[in-house]
C-alpha cells in the first residue's frame, strides 16, 4: 500500500511540476527555465540524504546516477519544449511511452513480453502515430503535430533515464535521486552559461522554483516507491502523471484536441500502462 501511494504522489507531483514548467517554457527562453526548475529542487534532494546520514554506495551506483542524469536532461528540455509549442494533451501522452526504452532492454538482454506488453507496444505506437498528426484538411499534406517530435524525444531519454535510476536505486534510492538530479543540473546549467538566455524577472522565479521542488520530490517518490513494491505496479501509477497535466491544459487553457488525437493520446497512455503492468 506505500508504495501505491507514493507511486500516486509522484505522478501528481510530475504532472503539476511540469504543467508549471511548461506553461513558463512559452514566454520564457528554454534554457533559463532548465536552469531554475532543475536545480530548484536540489536542496530538498540533499537534506533527504543528510538526514539519513549515509554515505554513497560506490563508484556503480555513480556511473548509474549519472546516466540517468544526462538522459533525464535530454528528457526535461524535450518535455518542456514539446509542451511550450505543443498541445499538452498531445505532447505529455507520447512522453509516457518511456516504458518502450526499459522493455527493449529487456528484449536485449533475452527476456521475452507477455501478451500483455506486446498488446501495450501495439497500443502505444499506434496512439503515438495517431496523437501526433494533425487532423488532415482538403489538399493538404498530412504533417507532425506541433511539439511531437520533441515529445518523442523525451519519451527516449526519461526511458534511458528509468533503467538507469532503478539500477541506482537498487543500491541506494536516495542517493540514487540526488546524484541524478546533480548531474542534470550540471548539465543544464552549463546550457545555460554556453546560450546566455534572458534571465525572468522576479515574478516568474517562485513558480520555476516551486516546479523544480515539485519535480525533485517526485524523483525521490518514484525512487523510494521501487524498493518498496513490485516495479511494474509502482511505474504503472507513476505514468499516469500526463492525465494530470491533460486535465490542467483542459482546466486552465481551454485546450481542444482533434477527435483522433485525443484517441491517440489515450491509446499512447494506455499502452505505456499494459507495457509496465506486464
Amino acid at each position: 500500500m506505500l508504495a501505491v501511494l507514493l507511486a500516486l504522489a509522484a505522478s501528481v507531483c510530475w504532472g503539476l511540476s511540469d504543467f508549471v514548467a511548461g506553461l513558463k517554457s512559452r514566454s520564457l527562453p528554454l534554457p533559463a527555465v532548465l536552469a531554475i526548475v532543475v536545480p530548484g529542487g536540489l536542496p530538498l534532494l540533499a537534506i533527504a540524504v543528510a538526514v539519513r546520514g549515509s554515505g554513497p554506495p560506490g563508484a556503480a551506483f555513480a556511473l548509474y546516477a549519472a546516466l540517468a542524469g544526462a538522459a533525464g536532461a535530454v528528457g526535461v528540455a524535450g518535455l518542456y519544449r514539446g509542451l511550450a509549442v505543443g498541445a499538452m494533451g498531445i505532447v505529455a501522452p507520447i512522453t509516457a511511452t518511456a516504458p518502450l526504452i526499459p522493455l527493449a532492454v529487456g528484449l536485449g538482454r533475452g527476456e521475452r513480453p507477455s501478451a500483455l506488453q506486446a498488446g501495450g507496444i501495439a497500443l502505444a505506437l499506434a496512439g503515438i502515430v495517431m496523437a501526433a498528426r494533425e487532423p488532415l484538411a482538403r489538399g493538404r499534406r498530412p504533417r507532425a503535430a506541433a511539439g511531437a517530435t520533441f515529445a518523442v524525444i523525451a519519451a527516449c531519454g526519461f526511458g534511458i533515464a528509468l533503467v538507469a535510476l532503478d539500477a541506482a536505486s537498487n543500491r541506494d534510492p536516495y542517493w540514487s535521486a540526488l546524484g541524478s538530479r546533480s548531474t542534470t543540473a550540471l548539465l543544464v546549467l552549463a546550457l545555460a552559461l554556453a546560450r546566455r538566455p534572458r534571465l525572468p524577472g522576479r515574478a516568474a522565479w517562485p513558480a520555476l522554483v516551486f516546479a523544480g521542488t515539485l519535480d525533485a520530490f517526485a524523483t525521490g517518490l518514484f525512487a523510494v516507491s521501487t524498493t518498496k513494491g513490485l516495479v511494474s505496479v509502482v511505474a504503472v501509477l507513476a505514468s499516469l502523471y500526463p492525465v494530470v497535466i491533460a486535465i490542467l491544459a483542459r482546466v486552465v487553457l481551454h485546450e481542444r484536441l482533434a477527435a483522433t488525437q485525443r484517441f491517440g493520446a489515450a491509446a499512447a497512455l494506455g499502452g505505456a500502462a499494459l507495457i509496465s503492468a506486464g
